[in-house]
C-alpha cells in the first residue's frame, strides 16, 4: 500500500503497541510465565531480573523493577499485570524527563542539525522522515547530503528532498564533506532557510578517520555561524541491542550529540535497549521509529513507550 493510500493514521499508543510487539512479546511471555499463581519471594525476584535484562533493559532498571517489587509486593501472591504495571512505573520514571521534543530555535535561521551515526542505522531515512516533519510545520528545509563516501546515500536523501519539498545540496560521491556542508549553510542562510539536515558518514571501523570528518564538518560550520550545529542527533538501530550503548560512546567522543532518534523498534525484541541507553546516557530521546512508513517516526512519549514496553493496558 502506497503512502498516499494508507488506511488512515492509528492513534500513538497503538502504533507503539504494535511496534514494540516483538519486545513485549519477548518480556511478557517471560512474566506471565514466572508470575502465574506464585508468590514474590526471593527466587522469582532473582528470575524477573533475568528476564528483564534479557530484554535488554539494562542492570541499572532491572534492578530498580525488582526493588520496587520488593518494596511493595514481597511475600504475597502477584499477577502478570502487577509486575508489567511496575515494569512501565519505573520505565517511564526512567524516561519521562528525557523526552524532549526537538525544537527548532525561530531566532536561529537556519535551525542547523548534523544528523550522526552508524551506516545502516536508519540515518538517511530519519533525515528525510524530519524533513517531513518540519515541512508540515511550515518550515523551510535544506538537506545536505554529506555522506559522501556512499552513492547510495545522497540518491536516497535526494528521493526524499522531491517526496517532502525539501531543497538540497548534493556533490557526486567521494566529494568533501565538510566543503559541502560548508555550501550547504552558506545557501541556507543566504536564501533564508528555516532548518538544514545535514548527513553525515558512520564508519565506526576507522573511527580515527571519523573523528577528524566530524570535527571538521563541525569547524567549517562553525565559521559561518559560530553557534552551529544547534543540534547534534545520533540514530541508534534498536536491533543491535547492548551494542547501541558502544555506539553512543564513541559518537559523544567524536561530537557533541545532543540527542537520540532510536529507530527498527518495530524489528527487534530488544527495545528495552531504549531504557539502558537512557538511564546511562541521560541524552534527550526526541524520535523513535516503529515501522516503514514515513508517519511512523514519532516524537518520543515517554509513558506511551513504558506502557507499550511492558504490556501494561493504555
Amino acid at each position: 500500500m502506497s503512502e498516499t493510500t494508507q488506511a488512515p493514521k492509528r492513534g500513538l499508543f497503538a502504533r507503539l503497541t504494535a511496534g514494540l510487539s516483538r519486545s513485549t512479546t519477548a518480556l511478557t511471555q517471560g512474566i506471565v510465565a514466572l508470575f502465574t499463581k506464585r508468590r514474590l519471594d526471593d527466587e522469582a525476584l532473582a528470575e524477573l531480573e533475568d528476564v528483564l535484562l534479557a530484554a535488554d533493559l539494562g542492570p541499572t532498571t532491572a534492578a530498580n523493577v525488582v526493588a520496587r517489587l520488593r518494596r511493595t509486593k514481597f511475600g504475597r501472591e502477584v499477577t502478570p499485570d502487577e509486575v508489567r504495571a511496575a515494569l512501565a512505573d519505573e520505565v517511564a520514571e526512567v524516561l519521562a524527563p528525557l523526552a524532549r521534543p526537538l525544537a527548532v530555535d525561530a531566532a536561529a535561521r537556519p535551525f542547523v542539525v548534523l544528523v550522526v551515526g552508524v551506516n545502516g542505522t536508519g540515518k538517511t531515512t530519519t533525515i528525510g522522515k524530519l524533513a517531513k516533519h518540519f515541512r508540515e510545520q511550515g518550515l523551510r528545509v535544506m538537506l545536505a547530503a554529506g555522506d559522501t563516501f556512499r552513492a547510495a546515500a545522497i540518491e536516497q536523501l535526494t528521493i526524499w528532498a522531491e517526496r517532502t519539498g525539501a531543497a538540497i545540496v548534493a556533490k557526486p560521491p567521494g566529494a568533501d564533506a565538510a566543503g559541502l556542508a560548508f555550501d550547504a549553510l552558506s545557501r541556507a542562510k543566504a536564501e533564508g532557510f528555516d532548518v538544514l539536515l545535514i548527513d553525515t558518514a558512520g564508519r565506526l571501523q576507522n573511527k580515527a578517520g571519523l573523528m577528524a570528518e566530524l570535527e571538521k564538518i563541525v569547524r567549517v560550520l562553525k565559521k559561518l555561524d559560530p553557534a552551529a550545529p544547534q543540534a547534534c542527533l545520533l540514530t541508534l538501530d534498536a536491533t543491535t541491542g547492548q551494542n547501541a550503548i558502544g555506539q553512543v560512546e564513541v559518537f559523544r567522543s567524536v561530537a557533541a550529540v545532543t540527542g537520540l532518534v532510536m529507530t527498527k523498534l518495530d524489528g527487534t525484541a530488544r527495545g528495552g535497549v531504549l531504557v539502558a541507553v537512557a538511564q546511562k546516557f541521560g541524552l534527550p530521546v526526541h524520535f523513535i521509529g516503529v515501522g516503514e512508513s514515513v508517519d511512523d517516526l514519532q516524537p518520543f512519549d515517554a509513558a506511551a513507550f513504558a506502557r507499550a514496553l511492558a504490556g501494561a493496558s493504555s
